[in-house]
């Protein structure tokens, strides 16, 4: 039996916007990524390429309006996109902000870590993101 999709049926999610076609969540369950949105499209396609190009477009302009939110709020030194899907095959951006003493600057956050992280981010980084967000 195949488990059910965690972008389909997800919990405990903090929310920052959503709309019948997207959603844009902070995670915070990443401890190599401690600034990292995901933006998902709602309903279950697997590639950029199953959707229209209106779709296309409007889940392009929501990545880069997090992007822009979260260099506003956080002054990060880069912003890694990606959109991978190979562990979960829901179309989903990974928005991540990055930062040279992190614990795998300048490797992908999914590499091992090559120090013990030392930063400090605004503890409500989130909700200013969020705020930024909704304000459009």
């Amino acid at each position: 039996m195949t488990p059910p999709c965690p972008l389909c049926h997800p919990e405990n999610e903090d929310v920052l916007l959503q709309n019948e076609h997207l959603r844009v969540i902070a995670v915070h369950n990443e401890p190599n990524a401690p600034a990292f949105c995901r933006v998902i499209w709602q309903r279950h396609v697997a590639e950029m390429t199953d959707l229209l190009p209106a779709e296309r477009q409007e889940l392009m302009d929501m990545v880069y309006r997090v992007e822009a939110a979260m260099r506003q709020v956080l002054r990060p030194v880069k912003i890694n996109l990606a959109s991978l899907g190979n562990v979960v095959p829901h179309l989903h951006w990974h928005v991540i902000a990055r930062f040279k003493n992190d614990a795998n600057f300048p490797a992908p956050i999914w590499a091992a870590a090559q120090r013990e992280a030392g930063m400090a981010l605004p503890e409500n980084w989130a909700q200013q993101v969020k705020t930024l967000l909704q304000a459009v």
